[in-house]
């Protein structure tokens, strides 16, 4: 390539639509449907990977002998908070390398990455190996919300790109809902935890403090596997089904590859409805040109700066607000939470799949929300809701649950003044809070429109880092909070957390609605220099 083409003033209009009419379409048309549901499998994975762990934990406590890793609380943590290590790392690199490589090629990496997660989670021989594989399922699963939505966002038309992102948040969720279902259908075939002490099946609930270990003869603790190995089939179909996919033709632009973008954007286009792809590559390379010329802020740049500097805190205390929630609690640990109530350890896992149909409709509901409202507001009834929520929560283990608990935490479902509604209140109020969260989910808006364009790479970034720190923190601590001071104190906790982001929504977070992104700018160096 000559050094005229590498630079942008070489493209005017005309030489753009020459280009066009030479450039042929560098592969076979394929849909945008086609596109989006190929691409959010990636997303699919994100999803289920997250949410399957909860039907899973409670065979890995099993021995090892009954096919489980023996584990404890603090372990238990461990698995859910290595992911999120895996994740905050892929989330970091997971753009700078869709930057360097390309979109769809950085996606087909991710394939393999979660195929070989997904493998070695399921034949991980003890905790310390599964532990490594759930950092490398958590690299691809940052990577995937860091480069999937980018992918899309940039392959669709304008007519349809918020809906094609909107999809992509709700495949997430659909993806849990899946390993919620999947979780359900192997625990239901396999029945709830239990041993084989000589001979003879056992609930493990029922003989964890009694039975001697050597007695133990086997049992069905290796349904965990069953669970972490379907997720090797999500990622063969997006290995495959990537690689039949255009480049983003932004990426294509960005990298003065002009002719490729065209080619590339061609596969995907319809004229008739799009508009001339000559004047779609040219807005491009307006951007690009745009781009060269803009400044762009480091982190010393930022604090140096008050009102920058104020914006970032605001990022990332949002980031942490969203994830302080305690919502991962009910992402990973319901059956646990239900288990605790008084339910038998496979019911748990079976009505976990409803919160996670609320979950999904929660999320439908807040994409409507978001659209119709105040951000600011719905942020507000968000949190509100889940003060409420977790505050009830928290008053149902304390005043009809823990005082029928023995000191190993099981719960005598046949004692005097037991109410055996509570479980099922304990059932209604998780499934309200999930609601709530999903339903008012504003953190990922938010954070993409209160950076200005100069400083959004690193604020954004230091912004999704701590949302993933405090998913990692969440995670860890709060099985060890169940056993040392019960569901009462631990969601009681929670709900204080929230009053104070109540408290920030209402005194701290500006409302973004209303204003360009460009207005906005002016608005926050104005006020808060």
């Amino acid at each position: 390539m000559s050094d005229q083409t590498t630079s942008v003033d070489y493209y005017t209009h005309d030489k753009i639509t020459e280009l066009v009419e030479q450039t042929p379409p560098s592969g076979k048309k394929r849909s945008l449907g086609a596109i989006a549901i190929v691409a959010t499998l990636g997303s699919l994975l994100f999803g289920y990977d997250t949410g399957v762990i909860s039907g899973a934990l409670p065979y890995m406590y099993l021995p090892t002998d009954a096919g489980g890793l023996n584990i404890n609380a603090t372990e238990e943590g461990l698995v859910g908070a290595t992911l999120c290590l895996g994740a905050a790392l892929g989330a970091w690199l997971g753009g700078r390398l869709s930057d360097m490589y390309g979109r769809r090629h950085n996606i087909t990496v991710l394939a393999i990455v979660f195929l070989v997660g997904a493998l070695g989670c399921t034949f991980s021989p003890n905790i310390w190996v599964l532990y490594v594989f759930r950092v490398v399922l958590g690299f691809a699963v940052g990577g995937a919300s860091a480069t999937v939505p980018v992918f899309l966002g940039e392959t669709a038309p304008k007519r349809i790109r918020g809906t094609l992102v909107a999809l992509d948040q709700m495949m997430i969720v659909f993806g849990q809902f899946v390993a919620f279902s999947m979780n359900a259908a192997l625990a239901q075939a396999h029945g709830g935890p239990a041993v084989h002490v000589n001979g003879e099946e056992q609930q493990w609930e029922a003989v964890k403090h009694t039975v001697d270990l050597a007695m133990i003869d086997g049992g069905n603790g290796a349904a965990w596997r069953y669970m972490l190995v379907i997720a090797s089939l999500p990622a063969i179909f997006l290995w495959i089904g990537i690689r039949m996919m255009p480049e983003s033709s932004r990426w294509y632009v960005a990298n003065l590859r002009i002719p490729e973008a065209i080619g590339a954007l061609k596969r995907v286009r319809d004229e008739a409805k799009d508009g001339p792809i000559a004047n779609e590559i040219d807005e491009m390379i307006e951007v690009q040109r745009q781009e060269a010329t803009q400044e762009k802020w480091g982190l010393s740049q930022i604090w140096a700066t008050p009102w920058t500097r104020k914006l970032l805190w605001i990022g990332i205390i949002l980031g942490l607000a969203d994830q302080f929630t305690g919502i991962n609690t009910a992402m990973y640990y319901t059956p646990k939470v239900l288990a605790a109530a008084g339910f038998s350890v496979t019911d748990s896992i079976s009505l976990n799949v409803i919160s996670g149909g609320i979950s999904f409709i929660g999320s439908a509901v807040g994409l409507w929300l978001v659209t119709k409202f105040a951000r600011r507001h719905v942020g507000i009834y968000q949190e509100a809701s889940i003060v409420v929520s977790l505050t009830a929560l928290s008053a149902v283990f304390f005043f009809m649950i823990q005082p029928f608990q023995d000191s190993e935490g099981n719960i005598d479902t046949g004692a005097a003044g037991f109410n055996s509604f509570a479980p099922v209140l304990v059932l209604i109020i998780v499934c309200l809070f999930v609601f709530a969260k999903q339903s008012g989910t504003v953190t990922w808006v938010l954070v993409s429109e209160i950076f200005p364009a100069k400083v959004r790479g690193t604020a954004l970034g230091l912004a999704v880092a701590a949302l993933w720190i405090a998913n990692g923190i969440v995670a860890y601590i709060f099985p060890v909070m169940m056993e040392y001071i019960g569901g009462a104190g631990t969601y009681l906790i929670f709900a204080l957390i929230n009053v104070g982001s109540l408290l920030f929504y209402m005194k701290v977070v500006p409302e973004t609605k209303y204003d360009s992104l460009e207005e906005l700018e002016m608005r926050f160096e104005k006020e808060y220099s």
